[in-house]
């Protein structure tokens, strides 16, 4: 998606919109915006894993509200992610916990490895680099989020092997 890209050019398909229209199903005519956080992670996982403005303004849309509703949302919660993103976005905990058993280095070891900062996408496509405040798994910091799984007590050699892992599949 483009800056010319409109809202009338965003078009989820037919399951993606039978899963919205289940979930607002849920909840009362007037209260269609209940549904927000499932009907973005829907629109993210439909247009490439991100949400531009226009997926936001189609969500405000189909819930019937103004879009700075959902602009709020998504860039509220980090879970969402507002420009393109690698094939695997690596989510590291950032809070005291993880901090004080190594996430500033692991953050910096990825930052080298993948020859990118915090925020952005590797050369290659392939990985995203965010952080993120607490996955609650305080006592096996370090760590990071991929997806739905979390990987624990990382180290070098153990985040290398994930990432080799990952570049391998």
């Amino acid at each position: 998606m483009d800056n010319t890209t409109t809202i009338n050019d965003i078009q989820f398909s037919d399951a993606a919109m039978a899963e919205i229209q289940r979930y607002i199903s849920h909840y009362p005519p007037d209260r269609k915006k209940s549904a927000i956080l499932p009907v973005l992670h829907i629109a993210q996982a439909e247009f490439g894993g991100w949400v531009s403005s226009q997926v936001q303004d189609k969500v405000a849309e189909i819930l019937g509200i103004a879009p700075i509703e959902v602009y709020e949302v998504a860039t509220f919660y980090t879970m969402f992610n507002l420009k393109p993103v690698g094939k695997h976005v690596l989510e590291v905990c950032r809070t005291g916990p993880c901090m004080l058993r190594g996430a500033d280095q692991l953050i910096e070891h990825l930052e080298h490895r993948l020859g990118c900062k915090v925020g952005e996408t590797s050369a290659d496509g392939m990985f995203t680099l965010k952080t993120v405040e607490c996955l609650a798994a305080c006592g096996m910091g370090p760590m990071l989020q991929i997806r739905e799984t979390y990987y624990e007590n990382l180290d070098p050699d153990s985040t290398d092997k994930l990432l080799d892992d990952m570049r391998n599949e």
